[in-house]
Order: structure tokens, then C-alpha cells, then sequence
């Protein structure tokens, strides 16, 4: 018979955009008018726990103390909000009046949301969550059952699953072993990607594709509609190298947290491939929402693809949004509760017609030039600065459709992680893992190319026919031209293809 002690601690952990903060909630039970208080920073929806964990005490079987009842969640600067910190909630109050042993408390981090009836319902980012209190120094969590599979993807953390209130308190006692599961996930299923192989007709397009693929490049395709642009950039995962291990958990961290995992196999071992309608707004682009910010697409396609299709039908405002994260890897997104940082290390694919009226032969255009280029003005100099390739799409010849057919996405995904196991052994020791990672700075000095390579190069800056950022950009696409044919460093030739890439297919 355990003895009441009038004050119950607990631990958990809350989230904080992407940062996971541990949480101590302390319940005190105090004589007076019966009542229930929370502070430290809650929001709305944690204000309403209240509710929650009053019934849900009461409907497991256990009693709801008739007294002043008060839970303090700590450090009070924090904000904290989410229906996570239910279960800790109710057993610290359960742990203050003696209906709860604390045997196991310690080292212990409990997660999760109550029913009215005592459930524990799933949570929203329980990985990076215990992500945060493994490298706090926790050794144990107790999480909902549906969120266990996604739980045991970490490492150096028991995990154990509940099904309701009164099974956590069963555990405490030591009358029952929490569920859990052993693969927790991490066999991949059959991948969904069509393959390159249904591509015809379209030689220089598919090439540019694994271009960019094995450098992860941005690129840019127009051409009329019904020419293969979507298909083409739809196929592009299916070429791209497996997530490494850290890139997986990074990747499964960021869709927990906007709530889109799986549950029955959550952990993301294919890049994401990201694709919102060319009306999204800036806020559904880099994330938003109230209090503090959520994933938008650009970080929900991290270490993937994020796809605008007819991108010349966004606005200049959105399109010019995304400049900050093609450069940094990383989108801030200022809100009432504070700077959302979120990683957005992804690959822009773009597509656009050549116009409004996009016939199917460009003859038959009836827009004027001065149309023409203000439909495709949209994409601004700063955007179009960061995209390395572009790529003008011709309709195929008379027989191409029948008689043609393309290499599969097996085959050209070898030529990729070939290439791109080349650029990560060059780049090791840097910390780099890609040849667009690679600061200008450094391929300026440290791995200069020859003179007569760097010429092509200086003479596009000579004659204004590219900026600063575009002669940086057209080395790292050289490099990745390099590790294509395996080579050892970029030749003229190299350099010459890279800023074709660079300075065609715009129609600008």
C-alpha cells in the first residue's frame, strides 16, 4: 500500500518546433474548495488536460482527489502545448495521492494523450521526443501502443506501450509488462515508384534528370503540356540512393512532428517525394500555423524531391520564398510563440509551359512576346540563379512512342549512387555529402580546376552571362558531370556541358 505524499513528479518531454525540451510536472494536492489548476506556459489545448484527465482518472477505476489539485509543468518559460503531456499529468496526480507506486519513475518519460474513458490515444512526434530525452539521459519511456513502432526506431531507450491509464498503473505496480514490438518498422515496403522505363522519347530530359539526381541539383523543365515533364520528375525518387540510417530517423523525425507517419511502418527509408498544387501558399511552402510553426512541404520533402508542377501559375511571392531554403538547408519561420527551425535540404524540380495558351506545337502560340515572358518572369533572376539545369522539351518524333524504350530506373539509379558514392568519398573528410554542399569558397581555392577548364568560366563572367553564385553553381555541376564518367576532376568539357545546362531552356 503505497502512502500519500500529497506532491507526485513526473517526467516528459515537449516539443519545440523541432527541438524536444524534457518537461518536469509536478502535482500537488492541497486542502480547500476542490479544483484543478495548470501552469507553466500552456496553451489552449493543454489548459483543456483538465477535462481529460479528470474523467480519465475517474473512469480507470481510480479517484479523482476532491481537493485543490495543482500541476505545475516546468520550466515555466517554456511554451508547451499539445495533449502529450496527458498521461504524465494524470500519474503525477495518481503518484500524489498514493494511487501509484514510484518504483520506476525514475529515468522514466511518459507521452501521450487520454480519453475521456482512460485510452491513451496516439501522439505526434514521438520520435524526435525521445530522440530529446535519450540525450537527456532518460532510459526508459512509456508511450501509446500505436505509437510504439515509431518509438523503438530509437536507440539506447526502452520502450514500452500502453493501452490506457490503468495499464500504466498496473506496470507501476509491477503487475504488468508493457507491449512492445521488435521490428518496429524497419523493413521497408516494395517501393511505389514508377519506373524510368515507361519514359520514351525524351533522350536529353532523362539524362538531365540523372544529372541532377547524382549531384542533387535543382532543374527546370518546360515544354507544352502532355510532354512527359511530370512524368519525368515523378521518377526521379525511384533513381535517387536509399536514406543512410541518420538520414532516415532526420527525415521520420520531421514527419512525426507534422503528423504524417504510418503507423504500422513508420521509419522513411526512400527520399520523400513532395508535390503541393501550384495555389499552395507561402505558409503551406514553408510552414506555419499558430503558436509555433509546423512543417511546410519544403521541410516535409527534406533529403528528397519537392515538385512544383506548373510552376509559372504561383505567384512571384511564393516562387521567391523559397530562396532562402535552396540556399541554407534550413527554413525559419517566425510565429507568436517564437522561431520555428525546421532542416529543408531537398531538390527543386520544377515545370512550366512555355505559356499561357501551351499548344502542343509551339507554332500554334497565340500569345504575344511580350505574354511569353511575363508568364515565365515569374521565375525571378535570384530563383532561377539557383537552379542548375534547365531543360527545353521537344515533343517526340513519329515513332519514338513505339519504338523506343528507356532504361529502367535499376539501371540509372546505379550510375547514380556510383556517382554519388564518388562525391561523398572526395568530400568526407569536409563533412560534405553532396556536390552542391560544397561551399563556392572552396572550389575556388582548395579544389581549383586546371586554367584552361576555369576559362569557359571567366569568360561567362566576363560577359555577364552568369553571376558569382552561377559560376559556383556550374563547378558543382561540373564535379557531378565528372563523377558520371568517372573522372577524377572536371575537364573543359565538363565545364563547357555544365553551363549549357545553365543557359539553355530558361525561356527568358
Amino acid at each position: 500500500m503505497s502512502v500519500v505524499t500529497d506532491l507526485g513528479r513526473v517526467h516528459s518531454v515537449g516539443l519545440n518546433a523541432f527541438a524536444a525540451d524534457v518537461v518536469e510536472i509536478q502535482a500537488n494536492i492541497s486542502s480547500g474548495l476542490p479544483g484543478f489548476r495548470i501552469s507553466g506556459s500552456a496553451d489552449t489545448s493543454l489548459k483543456e488536460a483538465k477535462e481529460r484527465v479528470r474523467a480519465a482518472v475517474n473512469n480507470s477505476g481510480l479517484k479523482f482527489p476532491e481537493k485543490q489539485v495543482t500541476v505545475a509543468l516546468a520550466p515555466a518559460n517554456l511554451p508547451k502545448s499539445g495533449a502529450g503531456f496527458d498521461l504524465a499529468m494524470a500519474v503525477a496526480v495518481l503518484v500524489a495521492t498514493g494511487q501509484a507506486l514510484t518504483t520506476l519513475l525514475s529515468g522514466t518519460v511518459m507521452i501521450g494523450e487520454l480519453a475521456l474513458d482512460g485510452r491513451l490515444r496516439s501522439t505526434r512526434g514521438v520520435l524526435p521526443l525521445l530522440l530529446g530525452a535519450r540525450d537527456a539521459g532518460f532510459t526508459r519511456a512509456v508511450v501509446p501502443t500505436e505509437n510504439v513502432a515509431e518509438a523503438v526506431l530509437v536507440d539506447g531507450i526502452e520502450v514500452g506501450g500502453a493501452d490506457s491509464l490503468s495499464d500504466v498503473v498496473a506496470w507501476l505496480a509491477g503487475n504488468l509488462v508493457l507491449d512492445t514490438v521488435h521490428d518496429g518498422g524497419r523493413t521497408p515496403e516494395p517501393s511505389s515508384v514508377p519506373d524510368m522505363t515507361d519514359v520514351v522519347g525524351q533522350p536529353a530530359a532523362r539524362h538531365a534528370l540523372e544529372v541532377a539526381a547524382a549531384g542533387a541539383h535543382h532543374i527546370l523543365m518546360t515544354g507544352p503540356p502532355g510532354i512527359g515533364k511530370t512524368m519525368l520528375a515523378c521518377r526521379l525518387p525511384g533513381i535517387l540512393p536509399r536514406l543512410s540510417h541518420s538520414e532516415s530517423l532526420e527525415v521520420t523525425a520531421i514527419h512525426s512532428v507534422a503528423g504524417i507517419l504510418p503507423a504500422h511502418r513508420p521509419l522513411v527509408v526512400t527520399p520523400p517525394f513532395v508535390a503541393p498544387h501550384h495555389s499552395a501558399s507561402i505558409t503551406a511552402l514553408l510552414g506555419g500555423g499558430t503558436g509555433m510553426a509546423r512543417p511546410g512541404a519544403v521541410s516535409r520533402a527534406h533529403r528528397g524531391v519537392l515538385f512544383l508542377d506548373e510552376c509559372a501559375e504561383m505567384g512571384s511571392k511564393v516562387l521567391d520564398s523559397l530562396r532562402q531554403p535552396l540556399e541554407d538547408g534550413t527554413v525559419r519561420v517566425a510565429r507568436r510563440d517564437g522561431t520555428a527551425v525546421y532542416p529543408a535540404r531537398f531538390q527543386l524540380i520544377l515545370s512550366a509551359n512555355p505559356c499561357p495558351c501551351a499548344p502542343v506545337n509551339d507554332v500554334d502560340c497565340v500569345c504575344t512576346s511580350i505574354v511569353r515572358r511575363r508568364y515565365l518572369g515569374k521565375l525571378s533572376g535570384p530563383l532561377m540563379d539557383r537552379i542548375d539545369i534547365r531543360v527545353q522539351m521537344e515533343p517526340p518524333g513519329d515513332t519514338a512512342l513505339m519504338t523506343e524504350q528507356g532504361e529502367s530506373s535499376a539501371v540509372v539509379g546505379a550510375r547514380v549512387a556510383q556517382a554519388r558514392e564518388a562525391a561523398r568519398d572526395r568530400w568526407r573528410d569536409h563533412g560534405w555529402m553532396t556536390n552542391t554542399e560544397v561551399p563556392g569558397s572552396a572550389l575556388r581555392r582548395r579544389f581549383r580546376l586546371a586554367p584552361e577548364a576555369m576559362k569557359p568560366i571567366e569568360s561567362f563572367l566576363r560577359e555577364g552571362r552568369i553571376t558569382a553564385r552561377g559560376a559556383d553553381r556550374a563547378l558543382r555541376l561540373a564535379w557531378t558531370l565528372t563523377d558520371l564518367r568517372g573522372g577524377t576532376s572536371p575537364d573543359v568539357d565538363d565545364v563547357v556541358q555544365a553551363l549549357m545546362y545553365r543557359d539553355r531552356g530558361s525561356g527568358r
